[in-house]
């Protein structure tokens, strides 16, 4: 029987080793397959032809002299004749020219300076998709060296068995010559009575030893062998950053105490009406600090252990936990307000998921919720913000998460966008031509503006959004 169920777990843990092999091998092709491929930007546009310009501003004036000299001879009325049909033509032409030779000394140098951002920015592109492409490279590398790793404690683990195997068979057959000796000396002392309760003796020392050997051969297969279902543990999430390395790059890189409060403070209004708020992944408290003097409770919840007890130190009621435990430990309709900045973007999508839909089922009828995150949709938010931090899952773009919301059950759910980035930093567009230039140097400098105006909407527009919506 003991020798049928080791069979069985061992033909059931083979297939499960094979099945498992097959899906990793065919998730680590796809993701080989998905591997980044060269960069298909453009190249950076070719520089403008200015070799004629200096002939242009030479040549634009046709009538250096000014009008002819007329006076009442002969010859000065003749010129004078003259002028009066040819003048006024000239001068319309040299206008002309002049207006032409200023447009152009105007727009070179904001064409040199618009074509060497372009190229700038493809250069920027192309190093950053290069770097993708890298780290999946090396993420491949890695996935394939965590097989060898695997086949080590592989090989540990059937030696152990081959050990434990090794003593059972010994121990089987020790037994096995023990009860051939033990038959052999009841054939030899059938005769003798008097030895009769010493044979009785051994036989049951016999079998409470075997019985022995069969529990504790269950008891290894018990407690050596994994779960009859086969299923493997869930894996846990992953350490995080030390907490006092995070917090020194939350103070270097998101900004000081004060300048988080000025950018926070747009929120504390919304609360209002809501009363007690939580803020998930209070960090420093500065928004706590907010609701309290504005009169609002509020509690926080964060995991960084250095944050937590920094938020503590300030007097604030923090809980560290994660948000998803926190939540589910409150009772349904128990919560005013729920607040989170650039938290979600640390989150899984199934736990952000899990998250929001508790957080329907924790607030109050006619709670608020206010989710911001950075706004994956601006070229210079995820490359400058979001890529920044290691701890980052991935990118929420506005309509994904209003989608989310809304599937939860939220209503009135909008996408409230932050402070654009400073006009200064912008591409800017080409001056108008004037009324009277012509109709092709209008329609150059519409076509410029349109593809500026689509750089700037992609690359310099608000780097944070929050998601709002109501229970």
């Amino acid at each position: 029987m003991i020798e049928e169920r080791l069979d069985a777990v061992l033909a059931r843990l083979e297939r499960e080793r094979q099945d498992a092999d097959r899906a990793y091998n065919d998730a680590l092709t796809a993701l080989d397959r998905a591997l980044a491929g060269a960069s298909d930007l453009p190249d950076p546009p070719a520089a403008f032809d200015d070799s004629r310009r200096a002939d242009v501003n030479r040549a634009w004036d046709i009538l250096p002299s000014g009008a002819p000299a007329i006076d009442r001879s002969i010859a000065g009325r003749l010129r004078g004749l003259v002028w009066r049909i040819v003048g006024p033509p000239l001068e319309q032409q040299k206008q002309f020219n002049s207006a032409l030779v200023d447009h152009l000394n105007r727009n070179a140098a904001g064409e040199a300076a618009a074509r060497a951002a372009t190229t700038t920015l493809i250069a920027a592109a192309r190093e950053q998709v290069e770097r993708q492409r890298q780290v999946q490279a090396r993420l491949i590398q890695f996935l394939q060296t965590v097989t060898l790793y695997i086949d080590t404690k592989d090989r540990a683990v059937g030696g152990q068995v081959n050990v434990v195997n090794a003593g059972l068979s010994a121990m089987a057959d020790d037994w096995l010559r023990r009860s051939e000796s033990l038959a052999a000396r009841e054939g030899r002392l059938a005769d003798r009575l008097g030895a009769l309760s010493d044979i009785q003796a051994t036989a049951s020392l016999a079998q409470q030893t075997a019985l022995t050997l069969k529990r504790e051969v269950e008891r290894l297969l018990e407690r050596g062998l994994p779960p009859g279902d086969g299923r493997p543990a869930e894996a846990g999430a992953a350490p995080d950053l030390d907490a006092f390395k995070y917090l020194g790059f939350e103070d270097q890189f998101r900004g000081s105490r004060e300048a988080i409060r000025q950018r926070l403070a747009d929120y504390v209004p919304m609360f209002g009406d809501v009363g007690d708020v939580v803020d998930l992944g209070c960090g420093r408290g500065e928004f706590l600090e907010l609701l309290r003097e504005g009169g609002l409770a509020a509690r926080g919840v964060d995991l960084n252990h250095e944050m937590v007890e920094t938020a503590r130190g300030r007097g604030f009621e923090v809980a560290e936990q994660d948000a998803l435990g926190f939540l589910q430990a409150q009772p349904d309709g128990s919560i005013g307000g729920l607040f989170a900045a650039q938290v979600v973007e640390h989150l899984e999508p199934g736990y952000l998921m899990r998250l929001i839909e508790t957080a329907f089922h924790k607030l109050r009828p006619g709670g608020l919720i206010v989710l911001e995150t950075i706004n994956a949709a601006c070229w210079l938010a995820f490359f400058e913000s979001y890529i920044r931090d290691l701890t980052h899952v991935r990118p929420i773009h506005p309509e994904t998460l209003q989608y989310l919301l809304r599937a939860s059950g939220f209503r009135d759910v909008r996408i409230e966008f932050r402070p654009p980035e400073a006009e200064a930093e912008r591409l800017e567009s080409a001056a108008r031509p004037p009324a009277d230039a012509a109709a092709g140097l209008s329609d150059l400098a519409e076509v410029v503006n349109a593809n500026v105006a689509k750089l700037n909407a992609r690359l310099f527009t608000h780097l944070d959004y929050a998601a709002v919506g109501r229970r």
